[in-house]
């Protein structure tokens, strides 16, 4: 997850906020600004939406369902608010709302586990620490910190009436940690369109729902853009480019015990896009898709990974 900055001075009330929401599906990958390392000037808000699909394959036969498996399909709804409340800070709220199913791999006709429900809530500040100007670009690095709220649901059951495993649940029932370390280098190889970007997070874990404690995960994202289209009130824009991601997750652990095997790395390679409509609202599309993985036992890499969300930035006061 990324978090962006406000480039308009476009007021918005927070009538049109709501609307906004109220017009948005009903239900992380690349966030809300395809910069991630500065935070909102003070008095900047957004608001987003992200869309994320990700599809893994499956092994397994019915009807087992082990206690580590993972979604074969998700779906996760992030609804995201970020104020820059001062200099050099913001703050960002998400909530999502997740959507698992378990697909077997045979036979073709059982039945595929999985709900619907609100995932946990992210509470995130955000600080740069850098920014330094030059005639090729600007460089900046920021840091982002704060804890993942277990307010997600734990209570999905399975077509037995049987509660599913933690793993399949939308919330994880546990406090965690999120740590972020984000790089902007605009003005790459002295192209002043170019700009490399790369955002290193980590989740560290915590026991939650059925004595259950996910592996703790790191994710590495690096996206190499070109902005073939600039307007001079940055209301038109158009950045494109590849990205690579790395993924890794530790083993789970149920009651204690270590679970061999569930834990693996990932890496994924695709392309993202985004598209200044107005001033202040961005929207974009992402794909990736499985280059290399692990051949653990219980580990289920991603095999496809697929966004798309919008932002709208606006003012709060009169900063």
């Amino acid at each position: 997850m990324t978090f962006g900055y406000l480039k308009s001075g476009k007021h918005c009330t927070f009538p049109l906020i709501l609307a906004l929401f109220a017009l948005l599906p009903s239900v992380q990958a690349q966030g809300p600004a395809p910069e991630t390392a500065a935070p909102l000037f003070p008095g900047g808000a957004l608001i987003s939406y992200n869309s994320v699909f990700t599809t893994r394959g499956s092994t397994a036969i019915a009807p087992q369902i082990r206690p580590t498996v993972q979604p074969t399909f998700e779906h996760e709804g992030d609804f995201t608010f970020t104020w820059g409340f001062f200099r050099d800070f913001d703050l960002t709220v998400n909530m999502p709302i997740i959507t698992n199913r378990f697909q077997f791999a045979a036979p073709l006709n059982s039945p595929t586990p999985g709900g619907t429900g609100l995932g946990d809530s992210m509470i995130l500040v955000k600080y740069r620490f850098l920014r330094k100007d030059s005639d090729r670009g600007t460089t900046q690095a920021s840091l982002t910190v704060g804890p993942k709220i277990p307010i997600g649901r734990t209570d999905v059951l399975g077509p037995s009436g049987n509660l599913l495993p933690a793993t399949l649940q939308p919330g994880s029932g546990s406090t965690d940690f999120f740590v972020g370390g984000y790089l902007t280098y605009t003005g790459l190889f002295n192209i002043r369109r170019l700009v490399a970007d790369e955002a290193l997070t980590a989740l560290i874990t915590t026991e939650g729902t059925q004595s259950t404690r996910l592996g703790d995960n790191v994710e590495s994202r690096f996206w190499l853009s070109y902005r073939p289209v600039e307007s001079k009130n940055v209301g038109r824009e158009w950045f494109i480019g590849p990205d690579l991601i790395w993924l890794h997750s530790q083993n789970d652990r149920v009651a204690g015990v270590v679970q061999n095997g569930s834990g693996g790395d990932a890496l994924l390679a695709g392309m993202t896009t985004y598209i200044g409509v107005n001033p202040g609202m961005h929207v974009w599309v992402a794909t990736d898709w499985d280059v290399l993985h692990s051949t653990g036992t219980l580990f289920m890499p991603v095999r496809r990974h697929i966004s798309f969300g919008i932002t709208q930035q606006f003012r709060i006061g009169n900063h």
